[in-house]
């Protein structure tokens, strides 16, 4: 069996997650063009996103024109580029953060308690990202769905649900799934070390009980306490000898 198997089907499922997260950030289909009442010109079709609107007509390669300022967008659009971006970026840290804590890979290797925080620690940025998919596509499909039935816009001015909102929600649980496949293990007892020399073997120090060679001298314990006070005395009697 391979070692680790559940850190690499986490590893997967969150570059899945990341892979949507890009996705969702850079497609135009947020909202989409509703077609309902008298509002039945098929023939053209309209897509707006966090960078972007795009048109479509019929026998026309779609067109898409960057918005010309941020202000222009709506307060759900707005927001919801800051997150997403925070999204893409936290789901893709994280899983950098994670190969160190891999049982496969040579970092820390003979630590598993260093491995199991750095996997816990990339499951909680995992699901970070996965809140900041959620937010922004929860947000933007609670307006299209308030703003549909709000008696006071014309049909021209009401949107549907558009497909990278979908694609938003299935990324979060990608997400979400690969947080819990990090976070979810059992932590060792033995918390191990980060030096090369292990300290007992520096607390069990003990003197040469051998001869010293000629022209060498032999080597002694040293205690801090004891070295600090024959110091002090080695400096009071000096002291007393000029008076």
């Amino acid at each position: 069996m391979i070692k680790g198997a559940s850190e690499i089907a986490a590893v997967c499922v969150g570059l899945i997650g990341l892979i949507g997260a890009a996705a969702t950030t850079g497609l135009p289909m947020w909202k989409v063009t509703a077609f309902i009442g008298e509002n039945i010109i098929v023939m053209e079709t309209r897509w707006e996103g966090l960078w972007m609107n795009c048109f479509r007509q019929a026998n026309i390669r779609m067109q898409c024109k960057v918005y010309d300022s941020l202000l222009y967008l709506p307060p759900d659009l707005q927001a919801a580029r800051g997150l997403m971006c925070c999204s893409v970026a936290l789901s893709g840290l994280g899983l950098l953060v994670a190969v160190a804590g891999l049982k496969c890979t040579s970092c820390f290797q003979g630590n598993k308690w260093t491995k199991t925080v750095i996997l816990m620690v990339a499951g909680a940025m995992q699901f970070m990202a996965c809140i900041c998919v959620f937010i922004p596509v929860s947000w933007t499909g609670h307006v299209i769905i308030r703003d549909f039935y709000n008696p006071l816009l014309i049909d021209a001015q009401r949107r549907e649900l558009g497909e990278a909102l979908y694609i938003g929600w299935v990324t979060g649980a990608f997400l979400f799934a690969s947080a819990l496949l990090f976070v979810c293990r059992r932590m060792p007892s033995d918390k191990g070390f980060f030096d090369v020399y292990h300290p007992l073997k520096l607390l069990n120090y003990k003197p040469a009980t051998n001869r010293p060679e000629p022209n060498r001298p032999g080597l002694t314990s040293y205690h801090p306490i004891s070295s600090f006070f024959f110091t002090v005395a080695y400096m009071c009697n000096f002291s007393s000898y000029f008076d």
